[in-house]
């Protein structure tokens, strides 16, 4: 059994997502599926839960919405399923492992996959797009207006746009610039203002034989950029739109695909090899 945030908040058991149609009891599973192991004390959950609104019993209240999701613990994974989540002295806990919840998953299997970015692109796409599989909508889509659970949606959804553009990254490396080209125009247009997404679509483009292509895309993001938040483009995208203008031989390079932060790290992990060599 797992617990998923990464889309719907659901209950997966043999690989079959059971959903979850009380809103509250999606809530309190969600909340406390963020730290699995931890109790969270009943004035957060209450505030999680029904911030703004007048209750006369959040006690009460947070013990009928707990034993609701026991019931569907036990209904989807089984009888006593449901005795994983405790009440502790002024609180609630979700006994799981880390590994059972989706986003835990994923967070693990991305940072390895980043890791492996400079080393081996070939391991590194296979981890990210394993990891970015688990994903089915955005994060905790349903989990309610809390502020535990809005702010880690906005957590794992910008760790998803970074892992995407790893992916995307190793794939260039590994010289498939004509395949990423279409994913990157879509990404593009739908993440305006990531200045990254438009960087890697200028060197798959410029890589094809479409320098005009990749200049048009640096024009869009940064009029985008000033259009709507009033700042130039980063260091970055100014450098990439020279490169090309100038028809630099290094964006040939393998070099050229990498961030400044995946070549720091890089030259930080030969540094550390030779010093306990």
């Amino acid at each position: 059994m797992e617990i998923s945030i990464l889309g719907p908040v659901s209950i997966v058991h043999d690989g079959i997502h059971r959903e979850i149609k009380a809103s509250k009891v999606r809530a309190l599973l969600a909340t406390l599926a963020l730290e699995p192991g931890r109790a969270v004390a009943r004035v957060e959950l209450a505030e999680e839960l029904w911030a703004g609104q007048p209750m006369r019993n959040t006690h009460n209240a947070l013990q009928v919405t707990a034993t609701r999701v026991r019931k569907i613990l036990d209904t989807a994974g089984g009888a006593s399923v449901g005795a994983l989540l405790r009440a502790v002295p002024k609180g609630y806990l979700l006994d799981l492992p880390a590994g059972w919840i989706d986003s835990n998953r994923f967070l693990d299997t991305a940072a390895q996959g980043t890791a492996q970015l400079t080393k081996s692109p070939l391991h590194a796409a296979e981890l990210l797009e394993s990891s970015l599989r688990l994903w089915r909508g955005p994060a905790l889509l349903d989990a309610g207006d809390g502020m535990r659970c809005r702010g880690a949606a906005a957590l794992l959804d910008e760790r998803r746009l970074v892992a995407w553009e790893d992916l995307i990254t190793a794939r260039i490396a590994l010289g498939q610039e004509r395949e990423t080209v279409p994913e990157l125009q879509q990404l593009t247009a739908r993440y305006p203002l990531r200045e990254r997404f438009c960087e890697l679509l200028m060197l798959a483009l410029y890589r094809t034989g479409r320098q005009s292509e990749a200049l048009e895309a640096y024009a869009i993001t940064r009029r985008h950029l000033d259009e709507q938040l009033g700042v130039r483009p980063g260091d970055g995208l100014l450098r990439r739109q020279a490169q090309i203008l100038e028809q630099a031989p290094d964006l040939h390079d393998l070099s050229a695909v990498w961030t400044e932060r995946e070549l720091s790290a890089s030259r930080s992990a030969t540094v550390g090899s030779r010093t306990h060599s």
